[in-house]
């Protein structure tokens, strides 16, 4: 223990001698021409959209399924490594192959929901 509070002493001490010699650099501002506060929040309430409770809810319903497709891209990273690190052993080897192909299908599924939500606001603006 002892060893290794010597040592976390001499890194610690090291790293401060280190930045005593750092240089410092200029840092040049650039004034800001724009609009100030007002416009910022007119923007953000641009952005944000209406109040309407259909628009809030197909925004809702888009986000979750985008959260929902980055979360099966994950599982599909992970299952691939867990296939790697399986070296050819039978049972994690399958685990990980059905793992992949049920999360492919949720996503293929999870794709054309997000198309399905797109459709119905293409016909719901339409009328």
């Amino acid at each position: 223990m002892n060893k290794y509070s010597s040592l976390l002493s001499i890194v610690y001490k090291s790293s401060l001698a280190l930045t005593a010699w750092a240089t410092t650099t200029v840092a040049y501002g650039q004034i800001y021409q724009g609009g100030g506060i007002q416009e910022g929040a007119t923007l953000a309430g641009d952005i944000v959209g209406s109040n309407d409770l259909r628009t809030t809810v197909i925004n809702i319903i888009k986000e979750v399924l985008s959260y929902m497709a980055l979360i099966a891209v994950v599982v599909i990273v992970i299952a691939g490594i867990r296939l790697v690190v399986s070296q050819g052993e039978d049972e994690p080897k399958e685990k990980a192959k059905k793992t992949i192909m049920y999360t492919v299908i949720g996503l293929i599924i999870i794709l054309f929901a997000r198309v399905l939500v797109q459709i119905f606001v293409d016909i719901s603006n339409a009328s």
